[in-house]
């Protein structure tokens, strides 16, 4: 094949339903992508993944909320770009067109959140794409109030909130993925604030807390609802620590990573017992992208991280090290770009449309905003109190509500009874790494 030959085909294997847009159609989103204009894109408000074509220049571009995935496939005929959502569909379109011996996961290659990515059809030797940022939100504001600061995420979580509830039925249930956490906790009174304030009955709502055996989270739930007097809200869903398997959580990200494994053989278990006791339910929400936001979590527990390298890297916890840098995955992406396939996935598999407000890019521009450098003077102690204080103090300037604030807990910490948290996962990462090459080791 001449190296000059267009490349005419392109399979989109991408639902547009799934995609959620407040502001434009999703044509409207297609042409925004295929201008390659970074401003347009960042226009689109919600949770997308995009793919558009012209002449012989695709052009791909996703928020954090969902996931997408291209692969360049070789035929006698000339080249053919495959986009999905995950690698089983891209093995699966190979094996339809007889080339599934050309499958291997890490050929497959994840766009980048907030990126356009843009790939030139022109044949063999296959260019590199070109990236390109459409977000790039302005970093440590002048405003040190934290009621200023509170006020102004909360009120964007608000704004977003707002803009989903105006995408379904009114009397549609609306399940919260509740440990009783600052995000989730923060999330549960947004909503139910939100729909007093829009007329709509807050008996919609349900807090669905995990209980696999035992674990602090219901309890903790239960507080914090009693403290806010909305205790009818709560429902435990109790699972027994067998229906908790970590085979299954890497089966559904496709992923590896022990503890975005570990929290989505949580997000599983608790979406399987919904499903179990409410076959129809459609619509739940999640706290998801609340620490990466307001950077908490703990530095210590990572030898690659120092307060410094989190503070002035912008939307580090996000995106990881960048696209340019040596440790960026094309296999995965970086940071919550690649991790939040642990909320997304396990929700979408089990039926449900899921959304993660705090991971919106108009919610994660005014937490980089924020003056993390000036609040806390690289100081661990200060960082990690700040979320609490910043999120609590949003809530009361909306709601009115004394939200309670407890010490963070991991997912799959929280659900479990004490007894079982080393017996449950492996404690061996490479167990974890095994499992995943298993489950590509044939082409079917």
């Amino acid at each position: 094949m001449h190296p000059s030959t267009t490349i005419d085909r392109l399979v989109n294997l991408l639902d547009p339903e799934a995609n959620l847009l407040f502001n434009q159609t999703y044509d409207d989103a297609v042409d925004a992508v295929a201008s390659g204009d970074a401003s347009r894109v960042r226009q689109l408000d919600g949770h997308f993944a995009i793919v558009a074509k012209q002449g012989n220049i695709v052009r791909l571009a996703r928020s954090i909320g969902r996931p997408m995935r291209y692969f360049l496939a070789k035929q006698a005929a000339g080249p053919c770009l495959i986009v999905a959502e995950r690698m089983e569909e891209i093995r699966d379109q190979l094996i339809r067109e007889g080339l599934g011996d050309q499958f291997h996961p890490s050929y497959t290659r994840m766009v980048p959140a907030h990126y356009i990515v843009e790939l030139a059809l022109v044949g063999c030797p296959d260019p590199n794409p070109v990236y390109q940022r459409f977000f790039t939100p302005p970093r440590n504001g002048e405003f040190t109030d934290l009621d200023e600061i509170g006020a102004a995420y909360i009120g964007a979580l608000a704004d977003e909130c707002h803009k989903w509830l105006d995408t379904f039925d009114s009397r549609e249930p609306i399940g919260v993925l509740f440990s009783g956490g600052i995000d989730s906790g923060s999330v549960l009174l947004v909503l139910h604030h939100l729909l007093l304030a829009r007329g709509e009955a807050p008996t919609r709502l349900k807090a669905f807390t995990l209980s696999v055996g035992g674990g602090t989270d219901a309890d903790q739930a239960a507080d914090f609802l009693s403290q806010v007097d909305l205790s009818y809200l709560l429902e435990v869903i109790e699972v027994a620590q067998n229906e908790v398997r970590w085979e299954d959580a890497i089966q559904t990200i496709e992923d590896y990573k022990p503890l975005d494994v570990q929290a989505a053989a949580m997000g599983l278990a608790l979406c399987r017992g919904i499903r179990r006791r409410y076959p129809d339910w459609k619509y739940v929400i999640d706290g998801d992208g609340g620490d990466e936001n307001l950077k908490d979590y703990p530095i210590e527990d990572n030898s690659e991280l120092t307060i410094r390298s989190v503070l002035n890297n912008m939307m580090l916890y996000q995106e990881g090290w960048g696209v340019h840098a040596i440790k960026h995955s094309l296999t995965f992406s970086g940071g919550q770009s690649r991790g939040h396939v642990r909320s997304y996935a396990p929700a979408r598999v089990l039926g449900f449309q899921g959304f993660s407000p705090y991971a919106l890019p108009n919610v994660i521009q005014i937490a980089e905003s924020v003056p993390f450098i000036k609040l806390t003077d690289w100081q661990h102690d200060r960082l990690y109190a700040l979320k609490g204080e910043i999120v609590r103090r949003g809530v009361h300037v909306l709601t009115g509500i004394d939200m309670p604030v407890y010490p963070k807990c991991r997912f799959q910490h929280g659900a479990v009874a004490s007894d079982a948290k080393v017996t449950l996962f492996p404690q061996d990462e490479l167990e974890y790494r095994h499992q995943f090459e298993r489950m590509f080791a044939s082409p079917g």
